[in-house]
């Protein structure tokens, strides 16, 4: 906390004041209380100071308190930009972890730390790739688990590849099978390399 007592008459006036108690927070910062079943949110706001930091700091506090067992967490999100309001805050902070979630998928599925190249152009062309296939794919990925809530990445990795295998034969015959035939060829070997198992799209009767 800023400290706001005397001056002692010497030396430099003092700048920290007592250390702030997450189980005690002054209720003068207290912006919101939430309470959903046994569990109630209280969110605090205020400048507060920090010795790895030179100027104030807008800190916001999120605590949880378990009403049955008194349990409790708390969560400390923080901004040099003084003038956010605790709920811009908090919904910055989602944001910014929906970025890491976006770059972490970029690099496990769409080849973001897989690239060689060391031009500024073919860099940039190869994340702007990567970071457009997690874009489609989360598109994707939306439809098709209105019918199969386990799909995965993967999944659709696997599904696509399954159905480029096929037409890549498939041009390679003499004669071309009935769309009827080719159907009942491209949808079980697409689900080859998937993950979960497919959902029917019927059931018997």
């Amino acid at each position: 906390m800023p400290y706001d007592g005397p001056y002692a008459g010497r030396g430099p006036r003092r700048k920290y004041g007592s250390k702030l108690d997450y189980r005690s927070i002054p209720e003068q910062y207290l912006k919101a209380t939430t309470v959903e079943g046994h569990l109630q949110t209280r969110i605090y706001q205020a400048q507060l100071l920090h010795k790895e930091f030179a100027p104030s700091l807008n800190v916001v506090l999120i605590v949880k308190t378990n009403l049955r067992t008194q349990a409790w967490a708390h969560v400390i999100l923080f901004s040099s930009d003084l003038q956010l309001p605790y709920d811009t805050l908090r919904d910055y902070d989602c944001l910014r972890f929906q970025i890491e979630f976006n770059f972490r998928d970029a690099e496990q599925y769409w080849g973001l730390e897989d690239f060689m190249h060391i031009t500024a152009t073919a860099v940039t062309n190869a994340a702007k790739l990567s970071l457009f296939m997690v874009n489609l794919s989360y598109r994707l990925l939306r439809d098709l688990r209105q019918r199969d809530p386990e799909y995965s990445i993967l999944d659709l990795k696997a599904g696509c590849r399954g159905y480029r295998y096929v037409e890549e034969t498939i041009k390679r015959l003499p004669q071309q099978p009935e769309p009827v035939l080719l159907a009942q060829i491209l949808n079980p070997v697409s689900c080859l390399g998937r993950i979960h198992a497919v959902q029917p799209y019927f059931s018997s009767p």
